[in-house]
């Protein structure tokens, strides 16, 4: 991506260095964690996992350390890259809300090392970025990128600004009204027909995404040769099918949360495509449509 001398959010709460420990009970926010892993190795919202939690059963005293250390040049880059695709949505989001008749008030971001304490609950680094819907941020550990490119040989500066655009897709949703209902519909449904409006929620995001790359093209000329084969590349290896395969040699259709590989293409492509938000209805198309 072509990002030489764009601007910066200011929107950004950097708590890297900095670790908060919320106590409770092993068998509230432990097996919560654990079910977190499971679902945001795909790249998630913590709010959909956690909207039928009662967040107050998992209250306690709070502990904050402070690491001093200094950054990497690497990690340094890494968040500037991270405020400068933050700024890039607010500037095209703003501008789309705006053909809508509506305002966009962005979500801020959160850098954090280790785990993180926010509205939804304590997220850890190991669940990748996510969304909160209590708190409206997008929280991110910077080392995912690492492991991105690790685990699943997901790489390039595109492929990173999909994993952020896709978690500030999740708030447009939230601005929309959409995502509210969804959790309201999963929280009054059976675990498979949650995980199938969960499907739903996570291929829209990734159509946001693609709509946002879309206009920020358009807008500052980002797009470089490679840059759309990245985030393919990434839509590809983040899906439900692939990443259980590769963990267990199978999947599990009706465990899916998020969508198959070639369904996370599809969405993400026609975003990129399109750049028509009234496109990415996944709510009303058919099973076979998705």
């Amino acid at each position: 991506m072509k990002l030489s001398g764009r601007r910066e959010s200011t929107n950004v709460d950097d708590r890297r260095g900095m670790s908060g420990i919320k106590k409770a009970s092993l068998g509230g926010l432990g097996g919560l964690i654990v079910a977190a892993i499971v679902m945001l190795l795909s790249g998630g919202d913590l709010g959909s996992l956690l909207s039928s939690v009662d967040i107050g059963s998992l209250t306690g005293g709070e502990e904050q350390t402070t690491e001093q250390r200094e950054f990497t040049p690497e990690e340094q880059e890494l968040a500037k890259f991270s405020r400068q695709i933050l700024a890039g949505t607010e500037d095209v989001w703003t501008e789309v809300f705006k053909s809508m008749g509506k305002t966009y008030t962005p979500p801020k971001m959160v850098l954090y090392t280790g785990s993180v304490q926010t509205r939804c609950g304590n997220g850890s680094s190991s669940m990748g970025p996510f969304y909160c819907s209590a708190d409206q941020c997008v929280y991110i550990d910077l080392s995912f990128f690492s492991s991105m490119k690790r685990q699943l040989g997901a790489d390039g500066d595109f492929a990173y600004a999909y994993v952020i655009a896709h978690e500030v897709g999740h708030h447009v949703q939230n601005l929309l009204g959409t995502l509210g209902k969804a959790h309201q519909q999963m929280s009054q449904s059976s675990k498979t027909d949650a995980n199938r409006i969960s499907v739903r929620l996570e291929l829209q995001a990734d159509f946001y995404a693609g709509v946002w790359a879309y206009h920020d093209n358009k807008m500052f000329d980002s797009l470089e040769d490679g840059d759309l084969e990245e985030a393919i590349h990434c839509a590809q290896v983040i899906g439900d099918n692939y990443l259980q395969e590769k963990a267990q040699g199978y999947s599990q259709p009706e465990t899916f949360t998020h969508g198959t590989s070639a369904q996370r293409m599809k969405w993400l492509k026609l975003g990129l495509s399109t750049g028509d938000v009234n496109r990415g209805n996944t709510f009303q198309v058919s099973d076979s449509q998705l």
